[in-house]
């Protein structure tokens, strides 16, 4: 883990360390009874400002846990699209047909695909944009088994995370370093594929 947040820091991305699988019967390192988001969510509240890229950071935060996940804060180098995995892979497909730019995409467990996205930041119109906190709403992803929109004040877990029940958090296409795409580019690819599945 030490190791990829430092190549993470590489690029750019600033890291913060996250919950990881419990032992025994616990799906979640953290405290919480009945976590929402077991072993994908920050361990510290104040991980949006503790995230960094200082390689002296990153090492002291991982020889103190050494499992922790990977949290890659968003809005700030990237936004994440987030799909459920059948539209991902039918986003894919068709961003391929059609030779639209793609960045690089992570699969969660085989139940959600992340999409890489150049970030807006802070737009003029404060109203159109809108974050996913994962740690506090929605409570599980089968409430809301559509697209989300990670941008500002929000996070996802990156690879090579591992989260409960042996799934872990991979590369379909990993990140090297070439610019990011238009979000608004892929958005309508994403939403077809969204609606039909």
């Amino acid at each position: 883990m030490a190791a990829a947040a430092r190549d993470y820091a590489g690029l750019g991305w600033p890291c913060s360390p996250g919950a990881h699988p419990g032992g025994g019967d616990r799906a979640c390192s953290c405290d919480r009874i009945g976590c929402p988001d077991p072993a994908a969510h920050p361990v510290a509240a104040t991980w949006a400002m503790q995230a960094s890229v200082d390689v002296e950071v990153l090492n002291r935060w991982w020889s103190e846990r050494p499992d922790a996940n990977i949290i890659l804060p968003t809005g700030r180098v990237f936004d994440v699209f987030d799909v459920p995995a059948a539209a991902g892979v039918l986003a894919l497909s068709r961003i391929a047909q059609e030779g639209l730019p793609v960045g690089p995409v992570a699969s969660m467990g085989d139940d959600r695909y992340l999409f890489f996205v150049a970030t807006r930041g802070a737009p003029v119109d404060e109203d159109e944009w809108w974050s996913c906190h994962l740690d506090c709403f929605p409570e599980t992803v089968a409430e809301t088994p559509g697209m989300r929109w990670h941008c500002r004040d929000s996070y996802v877990v990156a690879p090579p995370s591992v989260l409960p029940y042996g799934r872990e958090v991979t590369w379909v296409r990993p990140p090297d370093g070439s610019p990011l795409p238009d979000p608004l580019r892929l958005l309508e690819v994403l939403s077809d594929s969204c609606e039909a599945v």
